[in-house]
């Protein structure tokens, strides 16, 4: 679909606003390049074939990488392991869980043979992710792909078997994309818990089990239905990156994945998040998987016409930081939301100029859209009109990840009647206005236009500011949703360490330089 510019916007101050984004990326990336993070070591256990768990219930990844040195690296004493006792990384694992191997006693070879060893494990590992992106491409390709918006819904009832019957009831009814949520608290916990999981509160525990359950599930009502049905996850806080291979190595296509959403609202400390973001998205980047940033969260705590430039802000940053992880924009599912307060006059014109502004801002993205939440009060017939003007507004402005409304926001975790009553009246409405874009063009000196032109200039200023302070000062500051957060505080930053001189993560060269992103 070509675009459509009718805000009238200053080009040259976009691409003014985007190169301090980029320059903002890029001294964080020098950062980033000098450190790694116990949760990247798990990951790239994960990666190297590691699962399972010891007899005590605790992740055979946890124990190796609390047998390391991590400044060193799991790569590097793996593959000295596998040289030195001829046994894969599975069962040098096990052995370690047993007490029957010491990774730090063995001696250590000659790196350069090391280097080979895993580096060759490492390709099959990543071999595994590659042919699943093929399956997803080739399923695609042999059902066909939506052109509207999709219908992007969420289930959480904390057990996973009940989570599929729901996501099954829901894709038969119109679903494209059943986003699986967490359970409180999962992004606070500092390993994946393990196996199928039925006692979640508020969520279903994000395991690669639970995962492959899913998956599973949907590629059979899929295939009854002759479409691909997209599975949805959150790879944000303490296992950030972990969550991503288990995504990865399990089909998943769309993944939460936001550079400061664990900072700012889990208080998870800055200097682990940015680095575990990264490597995070060059997972998602090379598996083919659709990023969901989290810009939405942003206007829950603050006023969203005051502070919708921040939204922006974010966006631009959240842009770089996927490109310097080897996302390309159409795996960029920047986010924004509906949360102005429903009694401001001309509100939807203020959203529609928000929501116009990110779509063309980012011509090529698959933009995810949010409902209202925030002012959702349990009135369920209000709720209905709300989330109506929501998808009025998704079809508008060409949204192409469009996560639905509930008329029950704010009372309780969805029934099945719920989201299909929501499936319902956003098929009415998109199917109503399904040209609506095409026909309509907005006053080049009206609120819209003006509104969004003061929201680019706004962005483009504290992008100044951001440059100038960097990053982690404007984050101490509480410049985003009004909270502010300390560079040495928050949760994890017991987890970061500086890589040494022999350092390897076999990974990064494989997933920037030979991926198909």
């Amino acid at each position: 679909m070509k675009r459509q510019n009718k805000l009238n916007l200053d080009v040259s101050l976009i691409k003014q606003a985007r190169a301090k984004a980029r320059i903002i990326a890029h001294d964080m990336q020098e950062f980033i390049n000098q450190y790694t993070t116990t949760t990247i070591e798990r990951t790239i256990c994960r990666l190297l074939g590691i699962d399972g768990v010891s007899k005590e219930g605790i992740p055979l990844p946890n124990i190796v990488v609390s047998n390391i040195e991590v400044d060193i690296g799991a790569a590097v004493f793996l593959g000295n392991a596998i040289i030195q006792t001829g046994f894969n990384p599975q069962e040098i694992a096990e052995k370690i869980a047993q007490k029957k191997l010491d990774l730090k006693k063995l001696p250590m070879g000659d790196i350069n043979g090391i280097k080979k060893t895993i580096i060759s494990l490492a390709n099959e590992g990543a071999e595994k992710i590659r042919a699943n992106r093929e399956i997803r491409t080739k399923l695609i390709q042999t059902y066909g792909d939506k052109e509207g918006p999709l219908l992007y819904v969420i289930v959480a009832t904390g057990n996973i078997y009940e989570d599929i019957i729901q996501a099954n009831s829901a894709a038969r009814k119109g679903a494209d994309i059943i986003a699986v949520i967490r359970s409180t608290g999962q992004s606070l916990m500092d390993y994946v818990p393990y196996g199928a999981t039925t006692q979640g509160f508020g969520g279903t525990y994000a395991t690669q089990e639970n995962f492959r359950l899913m998956r599973k599930a949907l590629d059979e009502v899929g295939g009854e239905l002759g479409k691909y049905i997209r599975l949805c996850n959150y790879c944000s806080g303490l296992c950030m990156p972990e969550i991503a291979a288990m995504g990865a190595l399990e089909r998943l296509d769309v993944m939460l994945n936001d550079a400061l959403y664990g900072i700012l609202f889990r208080d998870i400390n800055m200097q682990r998040t940015i680095i575990d973001q990264h490597f995070s998205r060059m997972i998602n980047g090379y598996s083919g998987v659709i990023i969901n940033t989290g810009e939405d969260n942003y206007i829950k705590t603050v006023d969203a016409v005051e502070q919708g430039f921040t939204v922006l802000t974010s966006q631009l940053m959240n842009e770089q930081f996927a490109l310097l992880a080897g996302i390309p924009e159409e795996q960029m599912g920047i986010g924004h939301a509906f949360e102005m307060d429903p009694s401001i006059r001309n509100g939807f014109l203020y959203e529609l100029a928000q929501a116009q502004l990110s779509r063309e801002i980012f011509p090529n993205a698959p933009l995810k859209y949010m409902p209202p939440t925030r002012y959702m009060t349990g009135d369920i017939f209000m709720g209905c009109v709300q989330n109506a003007l929501f998808n009025i507004i998704t079809k508008l402005t060409d949204q192409r990840i469009c996560l639905l409304g509930m008329l029950t926001e704010a009372i309780h975790t969805p029934f099945m009647s719920d989201r299909a009553i929501a499936i319902d009246i956003a098929q009415y409405i998109f199917n109503n206005l399904h040209s609506i874009s095409e026909e309509l063009s907005f006053k080049p000196d009206g609120i819209i236009n003006q509104r969004a032109t003061q929201t680019l200039q706004k962005a483009d200023e504290l992008l100044s500011i951001i440059k100038e302070q960097g990053l982690f000062q404007t984050l101490e500051n509480g410049t985003f949703a009004g909270i502010k957060r300390s560079k040495n505080g928050g949760k994890g930053l017991e987890g970061v360490y500086r890589k040494g001189n022999i350092y390897l993560n076999p990974f990064i060269e494989i997933f920037m330089e030979r991926g198909v992103a």
